[in-house]
């Protein structure tokens, strides 16, 4: 059996001290653990994932089951700002697609790149954000874009490049 060599792409210092918060190292303790290093590197790396396994005597697979069963999870990383459109059935009517497309062009996305070459931006279509009174809806990570339009999102794109020095 060959092991695969995994390069270290990551501060393993890092993954360690968000360990060392959960001193007893229980299996209960292995969702947080993944959403704190999520959190730091906005996904889940897997040579931290192949450490967080060591460390809690886990193996691997339990690990990685653990990662891919939850949908908040990511195993491919994501940009600073995770924009995602709703396209459900209230939104769709009300044009999502258009801003779909346009943040496509706008961002250089499209078929399976859903992240700009720059990490700032993933754009992802959901299916419902539940707040159809106030279709087409856009999250940009925690903030909530109600009634928006191309030209809304246009704007704001452009104003969180400008804000990241990335215009």
């Amino acid at each position: 059996m060959c092991a695969k060599i995994v390069e270290n792409t990551i501060n393993l210092d890092a993954v360690q001290g968000i360990i060392d918060k959960y001193p007893e190292r229980k299996t209960s303790d292995l969702i947080a653990i993944l959403g704190e290093i999520q959190n730091e590197y906005s996904y889940l790396p897997e040579e931290a994932m192949i450490y967080v396994a060591a460390a809690l005597e886990l193996t691997p697979g339990k690990v990685f089951g653990v990662a891919t069963f939850y949908a908040h999870f990511t195993l491919e990383p994501k940009g600073k700002y995770v924009i995602k459109v709703c396209d459900g059935t209230a939104c769709h009517v009300k044009k999502s697609g258009d801003i779909i497309k346009m943040m496509e062009q706008e961002l250089g996305l499209g078929g399976d790149k859903i992240t700009s070459d720059d990490m700032l931006f993933t754009m992802q279509a959901v299916a419902c954000v539940g707040a159809c009174g106030i279709a087409p809806v856009v999250l940009v990570n925690e903030d909530v874009y109600g009634s928006t339009d191309v030209d809304k999102m246009r704007e704001l794109i452009q104003k969180i490049k400008k804000e990241e020095g990335a215009a």
